[in-house]
């Protein structure tokens, strides 16, 4: 049955239904349960770095005073949640007060005038060092790392792979083709004579040429000096070829030059 609190009376919390008016004797809470961490420091170099910073002070002349109250602050909040990390802390915080106590003591005249060292210019090196090094680290930091960022990712090859080409469309052998044309019309003369062209004569001599020659562009198995008669019967001599699968016409992309090659199965070239 739920139980409704009465007015004004205090209700911790409700655990299965049921209010709880006090907190159980026997409740054992950890120390650091419920402690929350506002910043992180690798050590008092970036203590100091954060405070300059966040102040928008000049790291070439520090003012040490204002620092070094925010700083023992810093240390006394560490030092009273832990004292193992407030170690190093401390020592800086003794590095600090004395550089503050040279600044803040009158200087005895000199003999010589001689400029005397900065009581800041040590802490200032160390602190332009540590962030030049901070800085390194957090671009190393940025660059893609194994297991962090990627996976290596390994891929199996196959001992032998079968060579596919793609197919010659049409389009391609058709601009080779006018390509020529164009080039041979330039070699033409102007003279009229009979010629007796024969497909089989020019399909040898395509055919010995081949031999041997492995992957032979295509505009070779021309010649443009024997005018257009030649082309064209040369050509048909190439798509009869073709068609008797005596020779593979390859082209490795669209818009490629375009090879002819004897066909793996062919043996030394018979005359046609």
């Amino acid at each position: 049955m739920l139980q409704v609190p009465q007015q004004g009376e205090l209700v911790l919390a409700r655990i299965h239904g049921e209010p709880l008016r006090e907190l159980p004797t026997d409740l054992y809470i950890p120390p650091n349960a419920l402690e929350v961490f506002l910043e992180t420091f690798e050590g008092p170099l970036d203590l100091l770095l954060y405070l300059i910073r966040r102040a928008n002070l000049d790291i070439l002349d520090i003012p040490m005073a204002p620092l070094t109250a925010q700083y023992l602050v810093y240390v006394e909040a560490m030092r009273s949640s832990n004292l193992d990390l407030a170690a190093d802390y401390l020592l800086m915080s003794a590095t600090l007060l004395d550089i503050k106590s040279r600044m803040l003591l009158p200087r005895p005249p000199r003999e010589t005038e001689t400029e005397e060292e900065d009581p800041r210019a040590e802490l200032v090196r160390r602190l332009m060092e540590y962030e030049q090094i901070k800085r390194g680290a957090q671009m190393l930091n940025g660059i893609p790392r194994v297991e962090r960022d990627f996976e290596w990712v390994a891929v199996h090859v196959a001992e032998k792979t079968v060579e596919r080409l793609p197919e010659v469309s049409l389009a391609d052998l058709q601009t080779a083709w006018l390509a020529l044309l164009q080039r041979a019309r330039l070699h033409q003369h102007h003279r009229i004579q009979r010629e007796e062209l024969s497909v089989r004569e020019h399909m040898t001599g395509i055919l010995r040429r081949l031999q041997g020659a492995g992957d032979l562009p295509f505009e070779q198995l021309f010649e443009l000096t024997h005018g257009v008669a030649s082309l064209v019967v040369g050509f048909l001599a190439v798509l009869e070829l073709c068609k008797e699968r005596l020779v593979r016409v390859t082209q490795l992309a669209p818009m490629e030059p375009i090879y002819v090659r004897l066909n793996d199965a062919t043996e030394p070239v018979p005359a046609v």
